[in-house]
């Protein structure tokens, strides 16, 4: 079976990419087109892995070029997308054309072409806004609390249209807050462990109360992989969540506890969101894919943050711990 993995070049894509062709997958994986000729984290991939992988570039706004991509494939996983919420607040417009309008031209090209057996359009946790009820399942209310969440229930929506119009054999992925090796500076868990690892004394975070579920990336991956798997699972929404939540200052001082107990959290107005915007709960239910899948965790939160200080630690050149990244 062929996989067409969008975004693959990204934090989540790259581990999903490794796990597919470790699960014995062809994989086509596209990149965004970038004068550099670069494939983002691919590039760090063992030369044994390169040469099972086919690293395609190019752009899913553009409609033409996907429904010409997907033509030898069997299944499509679409990750691609703008993520970061505070680069949402400044630049919307980018965020409709690559969330909706490329969520939708990835639907219509698995439309056009009858060999796509299985599409998994990533969503996002951040759909749900602020948790109403606990644990939150997928019949929580929608709440677009950021320009970023917004085109996300969009794409989401757009998915289901497909589903139920068109009868596209939809899977909506839901991951809550995922972590782990090559995540970006603009995430929480690697901008504080890479301030620590770099020995400052003063850590700088927003809001301290918010929580959120925390998956270790290859859980993530894993939960893919199993929903993909399933032929229980089309023309359904799925939760990847853990069932637990922590808060941010938490989560900052177990971090401290572990790599440097003399440090101290300081409050950077930069990094709180607007107050009307802050997603204050987040806390999955994980019961359906339990139900529906064979998926089973790997790695508790304490197993997970442990194997990314360790990257980080060999990696700590990428982060610039000075700079509050959006």
């Amino acid at each position: 079976m062929k996989v067409f993995l969008t975004g693959a070049e990204g934090f989540i894509g790259s581990h999903l990419c490794e796990a597919l062709v470790n699960e014995g997958y062809e994989v086509k994986a596209l990149a965004l087109y970038n004068s550099f000729n670069q494939y983002g984290w691919m590039d760090t991939f063992s030369d044994e892995m390169k040469v099972k992988v086919e690293m395609v570039h190019g752009d899913v706004r553009d409609p033409f070029q996907m429904n010409m991509l997907v033509k030898d494939c069997d299944v499509i996983i679409h990750l691609a997308a703008l993520i970061a919420i505070p680069y949402s607040y400044v630049a919307p417009d980018a965020y409709v054309d690559t969330n909706v309008k490329g969520t939708l031209n990835i639907l219509e090209a698995a439309r056009n072409n009858p060999n796509i057996k299985r599409v998994l359009v990533t969503s996002t946790s951040e759909v749900y806004g602020t948790a109403k009820y606990v644990p939150m399942d997928e019949n929580h209310p929608y709440q677009g609390q950021s320009p970023y969440s917004a085109s996300k229930i969009g794409a989401d929506r757009m998915a289901e249209a497909y589903y139920r119009s068109f009868n596209v054999p939809v899977t909506i992925v839901r991951p809550f807050n995922t972590f782990g090796p090559r995540q970006s500076g603009r995430a929480i868990i690697p901008t504080l462990i890479s301030q620590l690892l770099a020995g400052k004394e003063e850590i700088s975070m927003g809001s301290l109360h918010p929580t959120r579920d925390f998956n270790y990336v290859k859980d993530t991956a894993a939960g893919f992989i199993a929903i993909l798997k399933s032929d229980k699972t089309i023309g359904q929404e799925i939760n990847i969540a853990t069932k637990h939540e922590i808060s941010m200052g938490e989560l900052a001082n177990e971090l401290i506890r572990q790599i440097n107990p003399n440090a101290k959290i300081v409050i950077d107005e930069k990094r709180v969101r607007p107050s009307k915007s802050e997603v204050e709960r987040l806390y999955g239910d994980n019961t359906k894919l339990l139900e529906l899948t064979d998926f089973e965790a790997k790695y508790t939160l304490e197993t997970g943050l442990a194997e990314t200080i360790a990257w980080i630690k060999d990696n700590l050149d990428i982060y610039d711990v000075n700079k509050y990244v959006i």
